[in-house]
């Protein structure tokens, strides 16, 4: 494969991952070949056993490919020490999980700029992100909250928590799930205004419709490999 270009912020070269179930190989992902440019709004989708979450998992370098590289900002995450992963993560990607992991007996503010103090960032400073993301996911007024106490608003604290320390990737695996429609709605249009005005690239591995119209290029997952992709037309 031949890689790409500055603006490519994530690109798999063959990428398989093969797990063992009761000694019996399982080929999750097969030879993949993605590149995904800086600032896209990019959906992952395909039912259930197709690779998606698979896939999310390894570009994070959360899990590890079988075979094939991943390269990340320009750097191949396989050559990284542990803790050079680590650093790296903190300081490029945001997470969003479909289980928050949220720490319930810190508060809202607390949550929001736990990246940040790891980063080193100053009180000050940190204390200006927190408020300005909290307004802009609709949390404005409720930083010294805990996130069990907020009605729906676990997976905003999320959000704001991912895009705080202004990662260059956010990866969010389900970020709608378990909500209902208006929450949902609400919070696909935070994160497309976000990633419109601060060019973070956005890539979700979801089953959601309301996911599939919201993004802008759609890729779609049968049997560990790529079937469709598909870039919408702007305008």
């Amino acid at each position: 494969m031949n890689l790409a270009e500055k603006s490519d912020v994530i690109v798999t070269d063959g990428v398989t991952k093969v797990y063992a179930a009761d000694g019996i190989p399982v080929n999750a992902l097969c030879g993949i070949d993605l590149a995904i440019r800086q600032g896209e709004f990019t959906a992952l989708m395909g039912p259930s056993g197709s690779g998606k979450t698979t896939l999310l998992n390894i570009v994070s370098g959360l899990d590890d490919p079988t075979e094939g590289n991943v390269w990340l900002a320009g750097k191949i995450i396989s050559d990284m020490s542990g803790n050079e992963l680590s650093d790296f993560r903190r300081d490029n990607i945001g997470f969003i999980f479909q289980a928050y992991n949220l720490i319930p007996v810190l508060t809202v503010e607390e949550n929001v700029e736990y990246i940040m103090l790891l980063q080193g960032v100053p009180k000050a400073e940190r204390h200006d992100r927190v408020a300005s993301i909290l307004e802009a996911v609709g949390l404005k007024g409720l930083a010294d909250r805990n996130p069990p106490q907020l009605s729906g608003g676990q997976q905003r604290v999320a959000i704001a928590r991912a895009m705080v320390s202004q990662p260059a990737i956010i990866l969010a695996d389900e970020p709608t799930a378990n909500l209902d429609s208006k929450t949902g709605a609400d919070l696909l249009a935070i994160m497309n205004r976000l990633n419109v005005e601060t060019g973070m690239t956005f890539v979700f591995s979801t089953h959601d419709p309301m996911v599939r119209e919201s993004a802008r290029r759609l890729i779609t997952l049968r049997d560990g490999q790529i079937d469709t992709d598909e870039t919408k037309c702007s305008g």
